[in-house]
This record gives structure tokens, C-alpha cells and sequence, in this order.
């Protein structure tokens, strides 16, 4: 098994940057591997795809060059987080973790025994069964990422970040507002003060945090903060973005507009 770079970068207290990969596109995930990111993260919960397309894109990252493959899960569902691993993803962001016994159960569904309890079996990410020390290594190397995005997460989240084996506590904005009542309002004085929170206890347990930036001065303002795993973009945002200015260019160009 190779090692995870990133897990490496973010314990020597390294900062990494990545993006959101949503079109379940073998050629689109290629495509943003060869971009010079630290890592991409599939997105399973929100995203279209299925198993299959997933493989895909997780091959084509294989072959694009040291980029780190990590997949949001659907769910905090070891069934599902097992199938994942299995296909070869070198970490698991899991939403919706509310509680310490949730973080915990995440925890276990990573890792083999005696730390968890990931099923053994001969699958693509021990090279079906021909790498013999992959199992001995995958607990090392595999990441844990929980997103933080819940009033009752932030309440419990000294008892969340106590359990052993979390990589990334992650914050998500989007959801952590709207569930505070403040849909999209990252800035909220109720949402700073929560994020504030989060913040404060995982710097305090040195455990990396991670977030979505929008854009570039959003992020150099995070890196203060300890947001050591940040999500500079999204291949679908990215690909509105650009379409857009580009027609609109066309469009407000005298030669059509007077037209």
C-alpha cells in the first residue's frame, strides 16, 4: 500500500488543499489529478454516482499521479464505508456526525481489527489480495474525516473530538447554518459562534480541521484558523463559473448585442 501523503502533510502540521470531484467522470476526475491538487474528494452523498462510477474515477486517479482519493460516504453506514475502502479510497469523509458513539461507529467502520471492524477480503485496494501488507498498513494509512455541520454536533463536540482515530473534523457551513436556522448565512453571528467552537476544541486536540472555501481569499483566511485539509473548488461550480463568463462575453459583445 502506498502512503497516504496527505495523512503525512497534515500530521507534520502541512496545509493541503483539494477540490469537491462530482461528475462521475473517469475523464474529469483524470483531468483534475494532473491539476496539482493534494488530494480530491468523490462525492457520494450529493453526487450522481454509483459503485461502478466510482471505480472508475479511482482508477483514473491511480494513473493521473500522486493526487490522494478520498469519497464522501451517503451515510455513516459501515456497509457502505466498507465497499468504499474496498474500491480503493485512501479516506472517508462521513456526514451528519452528531455524537461521540456516531464518531466512534465511523471510527470502526474504517478500520480492521482489532480497531474496528472493516471485513477482510481479497479486493482492489490490497491489489485483490496480492499485496500482503495492506492489511497490516490500511489502519495507518486510511484517513477519517467527520463533518461537523449540526447544532447538536457542536454541542457535543469536546465528547465527538475525544474518540480515538479522527483525522479531519470538517466543518460544513452549508448545512451547519441552515440547521441553525440561518440557510446559507455562514456569517450569522450564531453560526461564527458555533464554528468558533469547533475551532477552539480542535485545535486544542491538534486534530486538523477541514472546510469548503469559497474561493481563494476565503481560504488564505482559514489557514490561521487551523483548516489544514481545505476544499478550494468543485469541478461543477467551476465548470457554471467559466461557461457562463464566457457567454456572457459573447453576449455583451457589441457585434451581438447590437444585433
Amino acid at each position: 500500500m502506498k502512503p497516504n501523503r496527505v495523512k503525512k502533510m497534515l500530521r507534520e502540521g502541512q496545509f493541503t488543499c483539494g477540490s469537491w470531484v462530482s461528475l462521475c467522470s473517469p475523464i474529469g476526475a483524470e483531468v483534475m489529478g494532473l491539476c496539482g491538487f493534494d488530494w480530491l474528494l468523490i462525492d457520494m452523498e450529493h453526487g450522481a454516482g454509483d459503485y461502478q462510477t466510482l471505480l472508475g474515477q479511482l482508477q483514473a486517479l491511480a494513473a493521473a499521479g500522486e493526487t490522494v482519493p478520498l469519497v464522501r460516504v451517503q451515510s455513516n453506514d459501515p456497509v457502505v464505508i466498507k465497499r468504499v475502502l474496498d474500491l480503493g479510497a485512501y479516506g472517508v469523509m462521513v456526514p451528519g456526525v452528531r455524537s461521540a458513539a456516531e464518531a466512534r461507529a465511523a471510527v470502526a467502520a474504517v478500520k480492521y481489527p482489532p480497531e474496528g471492524i472493516r471485513g477482510l477480503a481479497g479486493v482492489r485496494a490490497g491489489r485483490f489480495g496480492q499485496d500482503p501488507d495492506y492489511v497490516r498498513q490500511a489502519n495507518e494509512e486510511i484517513m477519517v474525516i467527520l463533518q461537523i455541520e449540526t447544532r447538536e454536533a457542536i454541542a457535543e463536540i469536546d465528547a465527538i473530538l475525544d474518540v480515538p482515530g479522527i483525522d479531519v473534523a470538517f466543518l460544513g457551513p452549508n448545512d451547519l447554518s441552515g440547521d441553525m436556522g440561518h440557510v446559507g448565512h455562514w456569517d450569522h453571528p450564531e453560526v461564527l459562534e458555533a464554528i468558533a467552537k469547533l475551532e477552539a476544541a480542535a485545535n486544542k486536540r491538534n486534530i486538523p480541521l477541514g472546510t469548503i472555501s469559497r474561493g481563494w481569499e476565503a481560504a488564505r483566511a482559514c489557514l490561521d484558523k487551523g483548516y489544514r485539509l481545505q476544499a478550494l473548488m468543485g469541478d461543477i461550480p467551476l465548470l457554471i463559473a467559466s461557461a457562463k463568463e464566457i457567454v456572457s462575453h459573447f453576449r455583451e459583445h457589441p457585434d451581438v448585442a447590437g444585433r
